[in-house]
């Protein structure tokens, strides 16, 4: 697949290891089954992809599984070799694959809750010229976030395992209010499988 200037992505963050949902690793929470029947992980990457023209999934290179799954699925699943190194290291492998984008919604496969409506409604804000755009629910802001390529080059600076967070302290942000819990809500416990 190639990804034209022209194009928004949509990177899915799917390379984490989850210990804080099971301490062994033994159980991957990302393939682990909602209340509706679906799995974690395809759930958040059905959601990107019925909005975002590419899709593209970051797994590590240990979760054979999870990267099987999503190319059954017909996703495109790379591998980030330097998935353990944190966050940042999974999403600037996802940027380096589709470095030709025209912007990223960037979102984390742990977030299955996150609703269409809203990915839509990052879109179209970065699509009339934000730069950075962030969903608010009732005065706080959540996931998924959006950036225009403008910060790429900041983008691929990043490391550990706060994600883009500081960009979003540093530059100008567009908050964007949804009515979606969704975008406070991971699995971070086998609990929060029927959380909503």
């Amino acid at each position: 697949m190639t990804f034209s200037p022209a194009s928004w992505t949509g990177i899915l963050l799917a390379a984490g290891r989850g210990r804080r949902f099971d301490s062994q690793g033994v159980e991957d929470k990302l393939q682990q089954t909602l209340p509706d029947g679906h799995q974690v992980a395809l759930t958040s990457a059905q959601h990107l992809s019925s909005v975002m023209e590419h899709v593209v999934v970051v797994v590590r290179p240990d979760n054979q599984a999870l990267y099987q799954q999503f190319q059954r699925q017909l996703y495109e699943a790379v591998i980030c070799p330097d998935a353990d190194q944190g966050m940042a290291a999974s999403l600037t492998c996802g940027l380096r694959h589709t470095a030709c984008s025209k912007g990223w919604i960037i979102a984390l496969a742990d977030m299955p809750f996150v609703k269409s409506a809203t990915i839509q409604a990052l879109l179209r804000e970065l699509e009339k010229g934000a730069d950075i755009v962030v969903p608010v629910f009732k005065g706080q802001r959540g996931n998924p976030v959006g950036f225009s390529r403008k910060y790429l080059p900041e983008l691929l600076t990043l490391s550990g395992d706060r994600g883009a967070r500081g960009l979003l302290q540093q530059f100008p942000v567009l908050e964007v209010p949804v009515d979606d819990a969704g975008i406070l809500q991971d699995i971070d416990l086998p609990t929060d499988l029927s959380a909503q």
